[in-house]
C-alpha cells in the first residue's frame, strides 16, 4: 500500500479523511505518524460533538511531543475510535485503517473540494 492513498484527501496539518456520502472519516497521515514517533496516547471527542474546519478536534501524544488534530471538514462526530484509548500504537502500525480517529456527518460537503489529492499532498511534503 501506498503512503499516501489515492483515494483519501489531505489536510496541510497532516490529517486525511475519507470521504463516503456526507460522512467522512478522519485520521492522521504516514508523514504525521512517522514525524511523531512512537504514539503513546490519543485523545479524541465524544460522540455529538460539533466540529468546525480547521479547528483543533483532539490530540495525539507520543514519545517525542504532542500534536494538536485538525478537523479537516465541519459537522458532528458521529464515533470516535475507542480502541485507541488501549491500544494507541494502531496509529503507527495502520494510520489509513485500524487507526481511523473519528467520523463525522458533515454540515457542508462541499468543503471535501478544499482538500489535498495525495499526489498535491505529497508535493506540499516536498
Amino acid at each position: 500500500m501506498s503512503n499516501y492513498p489515492e483515494n483519501l484527501k489531505y489536510t496541510k496539518d497532516h490529517e486525511w479523511a475519507k470521504i463516503d456520502g456526507k460522512t467522512a472519516t478522519i485520521g492522521i497521515s504516514f508523514h504525521a505518524q512517522d514525524q511523531l514517533g512512537d504514539v503513546v496516547y490519543v485523545e479524541l471527542p465524544a460522540a455529538g460533538k460539533e466540529i468546525k474546519a480547521g479547528d483543533e478536534f483532539g490530540v495525539v501524544e507520543s514519545v517525542k511531543s504532542v500534536s494538536s488534530l485538525y478537523a479537516p471538514v465541519s459537522g458532528k462526530v458521529l464515533e470516535a475510535n475507542l480502541d485507541l484509548n488501549s491500544a494507541p500504537q494502531l496509529v503507527n502500525q495502520d494510520p489509513y485503517g485500524k487507526a481511523w480517529m473519528i467520523k463525522v456527518e458533515m454540515s457542508n460537503p462541499g468543503e471535501a473540494n478544499s482538500l489535498l489529492s495525495a499526489a498535491d499532498y505529497q508535493k506540499e511534503l516536498g
